[in-house]
């Protein structure tokens, strides 16, 4: 059978049960660049489809959360953090009646910009831009769904609709929402662009919503698993959180023999499990009072309303002594701070490297921050955007043999 006819024998996808405030697919806003429709897929799914053979998506397995790559191989990367997040999303979003497959989209796609060595790099690279315009991860992930991956004949990008950018893009200065809002496309609905509700002050999709969320609970179960794994806090210690200890005191009562030394991990998997699955009924109960506050019938009344996706206040103050535990605890650990401090002179001295001498970068961003690029494609041009460009799409062991091919020093040896 012909391609084309064989496209066209195909059925539609089946349609999702989404409720009155959700995204729905056959209402996107569309395209920067229009396209036909997939024969089988909605346009959330051919986004995710998109990001997933990304070569941003496949580069997160080496990506760090808080412990570099070559640490260990259990400790968390920002792949399988997205994974998580996708996960809770998912979750959620099926108990709220809101569109599964866009919440899965943007939590895939929401840690895509992100530097080498996790905040130590996003902080390194933004004091390197500080005088070319500062450098953001949210912006980043935008950047490279819109500009930097190279996989299509027709766009540079990967073409997403406007509700998986809108999703991606989290944080926004005014100044960068005035530029980003310069390169919009004028959409059929004559609202503004990716970037409006900064200038605006409406609100994302809940679907956009939910995965800020997410990823706030999955990080900080996750950074738990990882910071007793590595030894640098211990059960002890977490015992001190009231939110930790309420659910390692009920999984203990539960099942007595956790308490045996040969146990001490099942107990603190049964501890977080119990603890993610509260916050995820907390989450739900919560965020349907709001929406039956606020009475909200669509799309449109969710971007004019306040945040709708939340915590209950008890939940939200117990989630914020557990952040503030593990930046005291974990994220200023000695042994993470001095890591640190050295993946950030590498993020540093490849920026200084690069910029003085762009040949020293792979042929296209050499070629790119020689002035290839024009104006309408890229929001700063000039060689340091590019250069930054190119470091944060390394992974942690790519930067470290890149840093030592250049200074000869070895620095995470």
């Amino acid at each position: 059978m012909a391609h084309d006819a064989l496209l066209a024998s195909l059925p539609p996808p089946p349609a999702q049960q989404l409720a009155a405030y959700a995204c729905d697919p056959q209402h996107t806003r569309g395209r920067r660049l229009a396209e036909p429709l997939a024969p089988t897929r909605t346009d959330y799914q051919r986004d995710r489809d998109r990001i997933v053979h990304s070569t941003a998506f496949r580069r997160l397995v080496y990506k760090t959360q808080v412990f570099l790559n070559h640490e260990g191989d259990l400790f968390r990367t920002r792949l399988t953090h997205s994974l998580e997040v996708a996960q809770l999303g998912r979750s959620i979003a099926r108990s709220l009646g809101l569109n599964e497959d866009l919440v899965e989209t943007i939590a895939l796609a929401h840690d895509l910009g992100h530097t080498p060595f996790g905040h130590a790099g996003q902080d390194a690279l933004h004091e390197c831009m500080a005088a070319y315009g500062g450098f953001e991860h949210n912006q980043q992930s935008l950047r490279v769904v819109d500009l930097l991956e190279e996989r299509y004949p027709q766009f540079n990008g990967l073409n997403l609709t406007f509700e998986t950018r809108e999703g991606i893009l989290k944080h926004c200065s005014k100044k960068n929402a005035l530029a980003l809002e310069r390169l919009e496309p004028t959409y059929a609905d004559g609202a503004g662009g990716v970037a409006s509700r900064f200038l605006n002050r409406s609100q994302a999709s809940l679907e956009a919503q939910l995965c800020n969320l997410a990823d706030e609970i999955a990080y900080n179960a996750h950074d738990i698993d990882d910071g007793i794994r590595s030894g640098l806090i211990s059960m002890a210690q977490m015992m001190e959180v009231p939110l930790f200890a309420r659910f390692c005191e009920q999984a203990v009562a539960a099942h007595p023999s956790l308490r045996e030394p040969a146990q001490s991990r099942r107990w603190m998997y049964e501890t977080i499990r119990l603890m993610l699955s509260v916050q995820v009924f907390d989450v739900i109960a919560a965020t349907r009072d709001a929406l039956q506050a606020a009475a909200v019938q669509s799309v449109a009344q969710v971007r004019a309303a306040p945040a709708l996706v939340m915590f209950t206040p008890d939940m939200q103050q117990q989630s914020a002594h557990l952040k503030k535990f593990l930046f005291a605890q974990l994220y200023r650990h000695p042994q993470v701070v001095q890591t640190m401090a050295h993946a950030k002179q590498i993020v540093q001295d490849l920026f200084a490297a690069y910029c003085a001498d762009p040949r020293q970068m792979q042929a296209g961003f050499a070629a790119r921050a020689q002035g290839a690029l024009t104006a309408a494609e890229d929001l700063e041009q000039g060689p340091q955007r590019i250069v930054a460009d190119y470091i944060a799409g390394m992974t942690d062991r790519f930067a470290a043999r890149e840093h030592q091919r250049l200074t000869g020093m070895n620095l995470l040896a």
